[in-house]
């Protein structure tokens, strides 16, 4: 993930800030989907009134509900870069050419989802490091075909539960009851809801 963050820092201003500019978004993205292709060898191409739906969407959900950060912004970066996953799988933006190799690795059994996923973490690390000086550490599942596999079976039944998957290959705590609303740890313990991961398929 991390040699595509590059393409996160063409602007003055915070990436917290830009990446609600509709124009930095697809820019950013237009450069990120060629630094995947480039690094995975998968041929991606972009519809971009999709991208821009899937923006809209993500920006209004995430408005809707950023009141709720005010003492949890931490954990609230995390859960907005899993909104904009969200809309990203919802809209499918990106479409990739069919390979013939080996379907053994995340970037080739789903080179969308994977761009996808690429595409948040590398936002939300960026916000994690300019804004809190903290370095995130990929999660052991992301490299792990069994749950990409429930990862791109469950968001078919319910495109929320792409919330709880990032969160998880963020490694971090998903939360499995309600996922796409936001329930910092603390509310959650208060209203007695336990994170419960979905099975394996």
């Amino acid at each position: 993930m991390k040699e595509a963050l590059h393409v996160l820092e063409k602007s003055n201003m915070p990436v917290r800030k830009t990446i609600r500019r509709a124009r930095w978004f697809v820019s950013s993205f237009r450069d990120f989907i060629a630094e995947v292709e480039q690094d995975t060898g998968q041929v991606l191409s972009l519809d971009e009134p999709k991208l821009l739906q899937a923006f809209g969407n993500w920006f209004r959900a995430f408005e809707a509900q950023k009141y709720k950060a005010q003492e949890h912004r931490l954990e609230y970066v995390t859960f907005a870069a899993g909104l904009m996953l969200r809309e990203l799988v919802r809209h499918g933006p990106v479409t990739a050419t069919p390979s013939q190799g080996s379907h053994d690795q995340p970037a080739t059994f789903w080179p969308e989802g994977y761009l996808y996923v690429s595409f948040c973490l590398a936002v939300r690390d960026a916000v994690i490091e300019q804004d809190f000086s903290l370095t995130a550490d990929t999660a052991p599942k992301l490299g792990d075909l069994r749950a990409w596999w429930s990862f791109r079976e469950n968001v078919e039944e319910d495109v929320n539960l792409a919330i709880g998957f990032f969160e998880e290959f963020a490694g971090e705590t998903p939360n499995w009851t309600m996922p796409g609303q936001f329930l910092p740890q603390r509310i959650e313990k208060q209203l007695g809801t336990k994170p419960q991961p979905r099975k394996l398929t």
